[in-house]
């Protein structure tokens, strides 16, 4: 595996790539990118991995500088993975200004769900994924479902910007109990990580509710909002969604997602089921 540092020397290996998957990450890696990179060899000659931990989408408060750097880890499993390249630049030399004057306006859906608790994020991920694809010029990306605000954020933008670039959709990557597997899983104590699939299990009683025919959302939501609060949680929401969109969910719609997002302690965790019905 190459390890590149700078735009130069990404873009001089590109151009003998072929046809290239890419897998943007901000490292601290488990099963879960590990699951990207196996979809990305899937479907390319090559594939590359980005790690960078971007500033620009954390908010005040957030965790930037706690958040783990593992990078001989990282590299250890990705050489295992069989990928071929990792972009690791600094920030001076993804941002040369320092300062990002110039920042991608995502679609408004930017400002709900987790865009409502966490203002500008969904910018600052818009903008270091639009510099990722400018610099790495892949023919497809994979992304998770698990961030599914995330994934459609990124889609919207690319048909925005009349790119090219393949987005690939990769299915939630799950522990044994359900829990979704993410980097922020590692903050939880013990007894949090043995209550945290309580998330993952109100999801699945709202599915198992639609599935069966209901048209209460409000109330199948509230169900999950009391089931998490009364167990500690402090909940962001959980919400029903029109899948393709994320606009509100009307009765009838065939495609859903539910989504959720409350803390745990500490750890700010969230998840997603699709139904489809």
């Amino acid at each position: 595996m190459e390890i590149i540092r700078t735009v130069a020397e990404m873009r001089a290996w590109r151009k003998q790539a072929g046809k290239l998957a890419f897998v943007p990450t901000m490292g601290n890696l488990h099963e879960g990118h590990l699951k990207l990179v196996a979809a990305a060899r899937e479907r390319a000659d090559k594939v590359a991995v980005s790690i960078f931990v971007n500033r620009l989408q954390f908010g005040q408060g957030e965790d930037f500088d706690a958040y783990p750097r593992t990078f001989e880890a990282d590299c250890d499993k990705l050489r295992a993975a069989g990928v071929d390249a990792l972009f690791f630049p600094t920030e001076r030399e993804l941002y040369p200004r320092v300062r990002q004057d110039f920042n991608i306006e995502p679609p408004h859906i930017q400002n709900e769900l987790c865009g409502a608790f966490r203002p500008g994020h969904f910018r600052g991920v818009a903008t270091v994924v639009t510099k990722l694809f400018n610099i790495v010029q892949p023919d497809l990306a994979c992304f998770g479902k698990k961030d599914y605000q995330q994934l459609h954020v990124i889609q919207a933008m690319l048909a925005d910007l009349n790119s090219p670039i393949e987005i690939v959709p990769v299915d939630t990557g799950r522990a044994d109990d359900g829990l979704a597997l993410s980097s922020r899983n590692g903050y939880l104590a013990i007894e949090e990580r043995a209550e945290a699939p309580r998330l993952y299990r109100n999801l699945s009683a709202i599915r198992d509710g639609l599935l069966a025919g209901s048209q209460d959302y409000a109330g199948l939501e509230q169900a999950a909002r009391d089931d998490l609060s009364a167990a500690g949680w402090t909940v962001d929401y959980v919400e029903v969604r029109q899948a393709d969109t994320l606009e509100i969910a009307h009765a009838g719609e065939k495609r859903l997602v539910v989504l959720a997002a409350a803390r745990l302690g500490k750890t700010r965790l969230i998840d997603n089921i699709e139904v489809f019905r």
